[in-house]
């Protein structure tokens, strides 16, 4: 959905604030999951470019859940809704990693590694990534998230792309052009 600049993928100057956020709202996940199979060992992160200090984002922060075995929807949604979260489905048929994230890699993985929940929060900007603990995507978005955090210039290359990105994409119904183009460049890093 655009903001009030007509512009999806619009971004703000990193704000500190998020972080504060995204502990509040984990701290609410975890709790909500208590008792789930594989909840004990399951890791909750802050993901996405909100986690990254000195980053323009999208004010919309991303967390995350890595979990063995990947809860049903029917138990992940009699868990989260209560906690305030809905599915979320996505803008359109195609929206990149709704159901499924998009298999990376030239590995030979199963393909039910590639399945996830996405949530939302009612009320507020958050993305609940649901994933399996087995997940490549799961293990690569932190991996990318502490990579922006520790390596300025890699921040740098990352933050150029996203202001281009973003202009690129005014005047969209939606940001899921911004998030395949992004694809790429965190392919790319990945090597």
């Amino acid at each position: 959905m655009a903001d009030e600049s007509g512009n999806p993928a619009q971004l703000r100057p990193h704000d500190p604030v998020w972080a504060v956020e995204a502990r509040t709202i984990l701290d609410r996940v975890r709790a909500a999951l208590d008792g789930l199979p594989g909840a004990d060992a399951a890791r909750f992160d802050h993901i996405g470019s909100t986690a990254v200090p000195e980053l323009d984002a999208k004010p919309i922060i991303d967390l995350q859940v890595s979990i063995l075995p990947l809860p049903s929807e029917d138990d992940l949604s009699a868990r989260l809704v209560p906690a305030g979260f809905r599915r979320a489905w996505g803008s359109r048929p195609d929206s990149p990693g709704v159901s499924r994230d998009i298999p990376r890699g030239a590995d030979d993985i199963p393909a039910d590694v590639w399945a996830k929940r996405l949530y939302v929060a009612s009320g507020a900007d958050v993305i609940l990534h649901v994933r399996r603990s087995d997940s490549p995507w799961a293990r690569e978005t932190v991996r990318f998230r502490d990579a922006l955090c520790s390596d300025p210039v890699l921040r740098a290359r990352y933050q150029d792309l996203k202001r281009r990105l973003s202009a690129a994409n005014a005047g969209k119904a939606d940001y899921d052009d911004y998030t395949r183009a992004k694809t790429a460049f965190f392919s790319d890093m990945r090597g």
